[in-house]
């Protein structure tokens, strides 16, 4: 497969574009690039030639075209056409009408979906906007022209036409490529206003793929940022599932702190994080990002509610110790900070209950854990999140909380042979550990005889 660099270098005319809407496209021939219809999904393929041959326009556009230029394996494909959405939905039978700011297409085939969009065109009036500059009413359909220049950045403005397998690039999306850049299409400050969520995407491109921000798309990220207080928290979930389970979640992260945007996601963490930027909170939490990048480059499971319990951690451990402070038993004290600590992060990103929920459990495991005279081990290891949580108790003895006899006991404790447990259980008081040791029974005085 030729490189970029080669593709780039072949060809001849200058790819520099300025934003004149009247400007020619460059047109890479199907020659002169590497993308072969091998790599594109077969439900992808049915939509684009369902498209073409109902006499429609049909383009790759996007991600995934920019993913396979740069030699990586698309995780979905989106399709742009000049077709309405009714016309879509009408012609594929697998599909559904999704969406209200700007209606969608969703097409199935088995457990693919393949995402259908109509060319967008300019907001036709002001009203289409708030005081904030964001776009509110986006149902105004034009040509491929007009769709491309209203993208977010040049990368994900390149088109595959399915028609003579050609790229199309209208803003210098492969001149960027071969650069290394990340570049906002239009004036910079207008398209952060118009959806902030393009700071955050800027960010996920960077650590996904090991690209550099434009001088001007970087610049004014620390400068806008706040305009994230106005996106739905609902939306800024997803966004965050984006950001830190890319499986590049440690770099994402330091960025996302680099650049002022942590702050308006967590801002509980990054409170403490200012405070303490080398100390125990900051080593926790980058411990949990890089084990959660590998597991996801091992192909292994990841769970966000462990990854919110590590962000959240120290919120919630801090607030556990001053009601401890304040003669709160261990447990209800940091139930206590638990709510709290949550109640005021869903203001910012919605964290659904199925995931606070286990955040909670794998917080009061930890004051559980350390109970383990009679039958509590027992029923601390039968807990439904007892490996979450002993996981989490590793991640704290790792990065410095003086917890290491206690994980390896548990380490051991539940790999052993059920006799082998009582025998840990009952040496524990004979040593001291155990945490609480069981209250003894007091004896009945004997009832006094009547006379």
């Amino acid at each position: 497969m030729l490189s970029l660099n080669k593709i780039f270098s072949r060809l001849k005319r200058n790819t520099s574009r300025s934003q004149n809407s009247n400007a020619e496209p460059l047109i890479v021939p199907r020659s002169q690039h590497t993308i072969s219809r091998s790599q594109i999904s077969p439900a992808a393929l049915k939509v684009l030639y369902g498209l073409k041959d109902a006499g429609y326009e049909a383009y790759l556009v996007g991600g995934c075209v920019r993913d396979l230029l740069l030699g990586h394996e698309p995780k979905d494909f989106d399709v742009a056409t000049n077709a309405s959405p009714e016309q879509v939905n009408q012609l594929f039978k697998r599909s559904r009408l999704i969406g209200r700011r700007f209606k969608l297409v969703h097409v199935r085939y088995g457990r693919e979906v393949i995402e259908v969009a109509t060319f967008r065109a300019p907001p036709e009036a002001e009203q289409h906007v708030d005081q904030q500059g964001r776009i509110v009413r986006d149902n105004v359909f034009g040509t491929l022209e007009q769709d491309a220049w209203r993208r977010d950045f040049t990368i994900n403005a390149l088109y595959y036409n399915i028609r003579d397998f050609s790229i199309i690039d209208y803003t210098g999306g492969i001149a960027d490529l071969d650069a290394g850049k990340i570049r906002l299409i239009g004036d910079v400050e207008t398209r952060y206003r118009e959806d902030p969520v393009r700071m955050l995407r800027a960010i996920r491109f960077i650590g996904k793929l090991g690209l550099l921000l434009d001088d001007e798309t970087e610049r004014l990220i620390p400068q806008l940022a706040n305009l994230l207080s106005d996106i739905p928290a609902a939306r800024l979930f997803d966004e965050s599932l984006k950001l830190y389970l890319s499986g590049n979640a440690a770099v994402t992260h330091e960025l996302l702190c680099h650049y002022g945007l942590f702050d308006c996601l967590f801002p509980q963490t990054a409170e403490i994080l200012h405070t303490e930027q080398d100390g125990y909170p900051r080593t926790l939490l980058i411990k949990a990002l890089e084990n959660t990048d590998l597991r996801i480059d091992e192909g292994k499971p990841v769970t966000p509610a462990f990854l919110f319990a590590a962000i959240l951690w120290e919120p919630v451990r801090q607030k556990w110790q001053e009601n401890k402070a304040r003669n709160i038993p261990a447990i209800p004290a940091l139930q206590q900070a638990a709510t709290e600590v949550i109640s005021e992060q869903v203001k910012r990103v919605a964290i659904p209950k199925r995931f606070t929920l286990v955040s909670r459990d794998i917080w009061v495991l930890q004051p559980r854990l350390e109970q383990r005279f009679g039958k509590k081990a027992f029923r601390s290891l039968a807990h439904p999140k007892f490996r979450a949580g002993y996981d989490f108790l590793l991640l704290r003895s790792e990065t410095g909380e003086p917890l290491t006899e206690l994980a390896d006991w548990w380490t051991q404790f539940q790999i052993a042979a059920e006799d082998e447990q009582q025998t840990m259980v009952k040496a524990l008081a004979s040593t001291g550990g155990g945490k609480h040791k069981p209250r003894r029974r007091r004896r009945r005085k004997p009832a006094a005889k009547s006379e």
